[in-house]
């Protein structure tokens, strides 16, 4: 069960200098007053140090501007309302099509409305396409210089010094993963999955969630004649793989691109897992009349999953999980 907890803001009016002296309070009511300021005061870091979670919050596909614009306008408000979120994190495609300049644009405009640290990695839609269409007006997957260029627009937009990266957070490891090559649209370079074989190997003891565009091979039924297809599934398939198996502290793996929606078969299923150890959480896209949201609440000893129904403006406990890394106690890991 999430625990919930209320924040107290005070407000202190300051008064007014035509105030008469006979409005002022007598001396005998200011003191006890001042002593229970005093003490609320002391409550508070007491109150936010009583969470024993962080609180994820995972954007699927949010390709902007798109449709339905005034919905995910939406639903950043609520992510703001929202006191206990510590990361937003949205998987790729934030880019409507081809991440032109002016997409790029609109989606840090969109974004910055955001009051939350916000944390994305790129999708196909952000970085593997040129600027243009072919004739026949359909994308043309852009060469090495080209998709530098949009990898460095990303980059830019949103602050951040590398293409892939980690950082720790609370006793667990967060791996952040980016499409590099253009042979399929989710596809990492050989350079970063021996990047990601080596950050893994330096962090073994730690319970490790890994954030790609796409999601692994094999954890979502054949709902459509896309999904578990090479071009939607994270590649190079057969490497990441290996490097999953070598590293038993990696559970779960958290992904966009194949818009699947709470009402889909295998949205929250055993068919999720990936080799006996790793849950794929797969994440709805944005660009639709409803949306909804996963968040990931990470306790020490475990993980929960919960899904928001932004229609509804409700948790969808038919879909809450509980995943428990199968590594080292609490105590344990923090010292590594």
């Amino acid at each position: 069960m999430i625990r919930k907890i209320n924040r107290t803001f005070l407000s202190i009016a300051s008064p007014r200098r035509s105030s008469p002296r006979g409005s002022l309070l007598p001396l005998g009511r200011v003191v006890p007053l001042l002593l229970s300021l005093l003490l609320l005061l002391a409550a508070l870091p007491a109150a936010t140090a009583e969470r024993a979670y962080r609180h994820l919050v995972i954007l699927g596909d949010p390709h902007i501007p798109g449709q339905y614009l005034d919905t995910k306008e939406q639903v950043i408000r609520t992510v703001n309302s929202w006191p206990d979120v510590d990361m937003v994190v949205a998987v790729g495609d934030l880019c409507e099509d081809l991440g032109t300049v002016g997409e790029y644009e609109t989606v840090k405009h969109f974004f910055g409305r955001l009051k939350k640290p916000f944390l994305p990695i790129p999708g196909n839609h952000d970085v593997v396409y040129r600027d243009e269409l072919n004739v026949k007006g359909r994308r043309i997957r852009g060469d090495d210089a080209a998709r530098e260029e949009k990898r460095r627009r990303f980059r830019e937009a949103f602050g951040q010094r590398a293409d892939y990266h980690s950082r720790k957070m609370d006793g667990y490891l967060l791996v952040f993963l980016a499409p590099e090559r253009p042979e399929h649209l989710a596809e990492m370079s050989y350079r970063q999955v021996a990047w990601l074989r080596s950050e893994l190997k330096k962090h073994r003891r730690l319970p490790t969630i890994v954030f790609f565009h796409a999601p692994l091979r094999g954890t979502l039924p054949d709902y459509n004649f896309r999904v578990n297809t090479p071009n939607y599934i994270a590649q190079p398939a057969d490497r990441i793989h290996e490097v999953l198996m070598e590293n038993p502290q990696v559970f779960l793996w958290v992904s966009g691109h194949t818009h699947t929606v709470p009402f889909r078969d295998g949205f929250a299923s055993p068919i999720n897992t990936y080799g006996k150890r790793v849950t794929n959480i797969h994440n709805p896209d944005l660009n639709r009349a409803r949306i909804w949201t996963n968040s990931l609440y990470l306790f020490p000893d475990r993980v929960v999953v919960r899904t928001y129904d932004h229609g509804k403006g409700a948790w969808l406990t038919e879909f809450e999980r509980i995943i428990r890394p199968e590594c080292l106690g609490e105590a344990e890991r923090r010292r590594n």
